[in-house]
């Protein structure tokens, strides 16, 4: 089947605070998140094709992945709107800042799981999401993967 693994990387700044946590996280402070997106498929066969020989163009996955991740969560602060923290984050709206209210803890590990749902249908049926890796640190991160998700 020569099925093959195609990797793109993202950069983004984010803030937030873990409601409830018993460490410094609680605080509210940032990261310079990595994202690294790979997919699955098999290279266009086509030789009449301008996309012969791809599985999917890296353009293609960066224009997902701007759209769904990117361009929300850049520059933003994720704090959960089931917690006090809500009272916060509309405060901070009011200044003018970007606030996401998310449903979960924002946690790497949750909001690696709201990136994969974001990002999944958005991808042409004949490729397949592969992986996600979340860097919140440059020694720490979470990892998604289909294979421990079927």
């Amino acid at each position: 089947m020569n099925k093959v693994r195609v990797t793109k990387s993202f950069n983004f700044e984010t803030a937030h605070a873990l409601y409830g946590y018993d460490g410094k996280c609680k605080n509210i402070h940032g990261h310079s998140y990595k994202l690294f997106v790979t997919v699955k498929g098999i290279p266009n066969q086509n030789q009449d094709d301008p996309k012969f020989g791809m599985v999917i163009d890296f353009g293609d996955i960066k224009s997902i992945v701007k759209s769904e991740v990117i361009d929300e969560f850049d520059h933003a602060i994720l704090l959960n709107e089931n917690s006090p923290h809500k009272q916060l984050g509309d405060n901070l709206m009011k200044e003018g800042h970007k606030v996401i209210f998310t449903s979960y803890q924002p946690s790497c590990e949750n909001m690696l799981l709201d990136m994969v749902a974001r990002i999944s249908p958005k991808l042409p049926e004949f490729i397949q999401l592969q992986s996600l890796r979340l860097h919140e640190t440059e020694t720490s991160y979470a990892e998604w993967l289909a294979e421990d998700n079927l």
